[in-house]
């Protein structure tokens, strides 16, 4: 069974620029060969074609302290072609955005232990969904006003929901990305499956692998590496080093 991860973060006003230019390996990114495919889409009028230009306005025109995009990071099977990848990405995009604005780019970098490749996509998008009204930048991002829509700015799709019911709201999308990942890995002839539960939900008797992090990894010895690499698939004790 291939691993599982799928986190959403939130980010502040005056970082989603920042963070498209990073997730697009822009600017002083540019040097980083990761990059796989890349895509947007759901734009209102005055973003067509633009999403740098979206963004921006996010950032000058959300409110102080809100999030001006969310970001779903999700882990992608590397038993797929990169056309496999881009078709799986683009289900995903369908299933958990819907018409919301967005953004996303898919990276391969080769793991920093026994040099698989780990790609995964991050996908940013807004929270404010679309209601088919003409709005310039500066409404767009304003307070929505259920009672005349044309006054306000967009709703936001997490707007009046209770903690507990973001809560089930993620739990439920965790299962729908394995749902779709082991619909394309059956489709294309695999047998490796992901499964969102915790390992005890799963009924496993071991404690999950340690994210070790790049700057940990670069100073480790090559025997190291080595040692903890292969013993990385179908581990049934703890990752040296735990």
């Amino acid at each position: 069974m291939v691993s599982f991860h799928y986190s959403i973060k939130s980010g502040k006003k005056g970082s989603a620029r920042r963070h498209a230019t990073y997730i697009e390996r822009e600017g002083s990114h540019r040097n980083r060969e990761d990059l796989v495919h890349s895509s947007h889409g759901n734009m209102p009028d005055w973003a067509q074609g633009n999403p740098a230009l979206f963004w921006s306005m996010a950032d000058r025109h959300e409110r102080t302290n809100g999030a001006a995009y969310r970001e779903h990071e999700i882990a992608l099977p590397n038993e797929l072609s990169e056309t496999q990848l881009i078709d799986l990405t683009e289900r995903l995009v369908r299933n958990l955005i819907g018409n919301k604005p967005y953004q996303y780019a898919i990276h391969a970098p080769d793991g920093k232990l026994g040099g698989i490749q780990n790609p995964h996509v991050h996908l940013m998008c807004s929270d404010r969904i679309p209601d088919g009204l003409d709005r310039s930048p500066e409404q767009w991002f304003g307070r929505y006003n259920p009672a005349e829509p044309q006054a306000g700015g967009c709703r936001k799709d997490s707007g009046g929901k209770s903690p507990m019911e973001l809560r089930q709201q993620v739990t439920l999308r965790r299962k729908l990305v394995a749902d779709i990942k082991n619909q394309v890995l059956a489709e294309h002839g695999h047998e490796a499956r992901v499964d969102h539960r915790s390992l005890r939900d799963q009924g496993q008797d071991r404690r999950p692998e340690r994210h070790l992090g790049p700057r940990f990894i670069a100073g480790m010895a090559e025997a190291e590496k080595a040692l903890y690499a292969a013993c990385r698939p179908g581990a049934t004790r703890a990752p040296v080093g735990s």
